[in-house]
């Protein structure tokens, strides 16, 4: 896989001791904060199902965000490319993961909901088929082991 690379980096801080470490499993928060230079921190948290704070963005969260949020970036710039001219955007991702008797888990299955509008004019099956082509080209969906669908709802004003 040659080609052009990109470098990430992020940093995840614990911010749940509670005074006492984690010298038991309810003795600590699983409060932490995500950063990177020069933009605003993300409050962080397990899932509530695991001791977490259901007021925080849990990992499983921005999992279903970053697949939503990178093929919404794909498909606004294949429409644009193919003169498509989209005025709305809207996806209520869902996401299931199964917890093993173990304790560990993995997603098994996505599915990215779009709400499209498109201006008048615009070619409202293109629309639809560029949604094929974004989870195509979509990073975070080439990334990931289970499988991303998409069922795109395209209105045309």
């Amino acid at each position: 896989m040659a080609g052009k690379q990109h470098h990430y980096s992020v940093t995840v801080r614990w911010t749940g001791n509670e005074g006492t470490g984690t010298s038991s499993h309810e003795a600590y928060s699983r409060a932490h904060e995500i950063s990177a230079p020069g933009k605003p921190a993300i409050d962080g948290s397990s899932d509530p199902s695991f001791r977490g704070d259901p007021a925080r963005w849990n990992p499983e969260e921005l999992m279903l965000a970053a697949l939503a949020a990178c093929h919404k970036l794909w498909y606004l710039s294949l429409c644009a490319q193919a003169g498509v001219v989209v005025t709305g955007y809207e996806d209520d991702a869902e996401g299931t993961m199964v917890e093993e008797a173990g304790g560990a888990g993995q997603f098994t299955s996505v599915t990215l909901n779009p709400r499209v509008t498109l201006a008048a004019g615009s070619d409202a099956e293109k629309a639809k088929a560029l949604h094929h082509k974004a989870h195509e080209m979509c990073y975070i969906a080439r990334s990931v082991n289970f499988p991303v669908e998409h069922k795109p709802t395209v209105i045309v004003v």
